[in-house]
């Protein structure tokens, strides 16, 4: 017997819908490209995100293809999010801190249509437009004045005079909640990029999970500023949750860097934010030295790479910032893991409750994980055994988008092959101890360079770190430890690196020599390139060998 509800599909277009008709007066903020700041409401937003599906329907565009945007957090890329979602066609964002060859190869396996861009990534573009043979035009996030000429892009298109032309009287249609609605690629540490299809049912429930009190409890009375690029995993998802519970929206723009993220911080009294820790690298370093506060500031997500500790201790005891530390993947939407407590956690001390928040955080409703050994046996969830993390859910891809074979992610059927080594306790928090390429695997023993890596951090002359597996004649591997100082570090020792780590981790575990570096490498997304890093050290021999 089928109950008797109402049959409303899930949709993207409802939760700006919903923002537009309920908090139509809640502001959106933007650091435009050009300087000055941009403010309007959920409701003008709506309208102007209606006039671009019009326009798009205008020159053609029909339901399923592809409309690639390279831009910034904005306001513009807000109504893109939302007009090409919503006219049934999928937005697919490009991250255009990949390589060329990467950029070429996404954007013709993703056979788009149409390129909206910001004028920032012009020359850009330009200097590959000859390698988009299936581009039918490119748009220009940008007013006529600010247009790039004719010579430099010859035949783009100017979004606000495309707006123009529009009336925004438009019904969103209804169409299949199980419609592909957007698009992202991951940065192709190994092989070239895979994309990840997004429905809109997927991304709605994503949503309604990602504003829960036991994620990140997101509500109309916040101010949300997404420093997570928008072109990373959909910013992760703050574009939709912001409009479902119709809170204030700030946007960066491309201005990242420390001084300009605690201007805004402070200028709009932003109560949530959410970046990876290079970036709050940059904002605790600027205010320490300009004696900032964080009076407004009350939680703070960091994900996309392990939190260290001291820079959850530095927000928590000096700035009164919760820390959400959160783990997820492009192939999840990428939610997986938020680190917020239970009630039985409220009797820890401080310092046990810094050890738990070191986790991942805990399982997410509407995510299924388990551990599994080599041989695929599933493992307790203790705390202590340690295998493969392998995930299930309705925001989790069941394949890559247009690959020609089954990727060996999905080679358990109903399971995805996440690639990461993990505890999982009673409780569904999760303890990742590395990727399982990344794993240092020492005398038939594991040793976690992620975990290396997170007390090194620690010292304070140390600005970065990474641990990696370098041969061993007789121990198979050994941890080689590269650093990269501090501005004022630059008289940072081995033995005093060495003489810190004492005590702080297992004594098999210490690195058998410490290697100094001006820079590591990094991924589109920011993380740690750990296989070029390898490939930079691959002849290096440790004087234990």
């Amino acid at each position: 017997m089928l109950a008797q509800m109402m049959d409303q599909p899930l949709l993207i277009s409802s939760l700006i819908g919903h923002a537009a008709k309920w908090h139509g007066d809640t502001e959106i903020v933007t650091r435009t490209l050009e300087g000055p700041i941009h403010r309007y409401d959920w409701r003008a937003a709506e309208v102007r995100a209606k006039k671009f599906a019009q326009a798009l329907s205008r020159l053609g565009v029909k339901h399923g293809d592809r409309i690639g945007t390279i831009a910034w957090n904005t306001y513009r890329h807000v109504e893109a999010y939302y007009g090409v979602a919503g006219m049934g066609a999928v937005t697919h964002t490009i991250n255009p801190r990949l390589f060329p060859e990467q950029l070429e190869y996404i954007i013709n396996h993703a056979d788009d249509q149409y390129l909206v861009i910001d004028t920032s990534f012009v020359d850009l573009v330009a200097g590959m437009r000859d390698k988009f043979p299936n581009i039918r035009g490119i748009i220009v996030f940008a007013d006529k004045a600010n247009m790039p000429s004719e010579d430099k892009l010859p035949g783009a298109l100017c979004y606000e005079e495309l707006l123009e032309l529009e009336h925004g009287d438009y019904e969103w249609p209804t169409f299949d909640e199980n419609s592909a609605a957007a698009l992202c690629y991951t940065s192709g540490t190994t092989g070239n990029p895979k994309g990840a299809l997004y429905s809109h049912r997927s991304t709605v429930l994503h949503t309604l999970t990602e504003i829960a009190p036991d994620c990140m409890g997101l509500a109309a009375r916040d101010t949300v500023l997404p420093v997570v690029p928008m072109f990373h995993v959909n910013a992760w998802g703050l574009p939709y949750a912001t409009a479902a519970v119709g809170c204030k929206l700030v946007l960066p723009g491309r201005d990242l860097d420390g001084k300009s993220i605690y201007e805004l911080l402070t200028q709009e009294k932003v109560s949530f934010t959410a970046a990876v820790p290079t970036i709050w690298m940059m904002l605790l370093a600027h205010m320490k030295e300009a004696n900032g506060k964080l009076d407004d500031l009350e939680r703070v997500v960091i994900g996309g790479s392990a939190c260290p500790r001291a820079m959850m201790e530095t927000f928590q005891d000096e700035y009164d910032v919760q820390v959400l530390h959160a783990w997820g993947m492009t192939e999840m939407s990428p939610l997986g893991t938020v680190n917020t407590p239970k009630a039985k956690h409220d009797v820890l001390s401080k310092t046990q409750k810094v050890d738990l928040q070191q986790s991942a955080g805990r399982v997410l409703y509407g995510v299924d994980m388990k551990i599994v050994d080599e041989d695929g046996i599933t493992l307790p969830n203790d705390g202590e055994a340690t295998g493969e993390l392998k995930v299930r859910g309705p925001w989790i891809i069941a394949d890559y988008f247009n690959l020609s074979e089954k990727a060996p992610a999905h080679a358990e059927d109903g399971w995805f092959s996440t690639g990461d080594v993990c505890a999982i306790d009673q409780d569904g928090y999760i303890w990742i101890t590395d990727r399982l390429k990344d794993v240092i695997k020492s005398g038939g023993e594991w040793i976690s360079s992620i975990d290396l890596e997170n007390v090194a951090v620690g010292h304070p002359k140390v600005a970065e770190a990474a641990a990696i597996g370098v041969h061993h004649p007789k121990w198979d591997e050994r941890p080689l430890l590269v650093i990269v100082p501090t501005a004022n570090g630059q008289d940072l020792t081995k033995e005093d690196v060495l003489g810190y780590l004492e005590g702080k981790i297992a004594k098999w575990w210490m690195p058998d020599d410490v290697a100094f570096a001006e820079d590591l490498p990094h991924t589109a997304t920011g993380k740690l390139s750990k296989l070029q890093l390898r490939q930079r050290f691959k002849d290096y021999k440790l004087p234990t060998a």
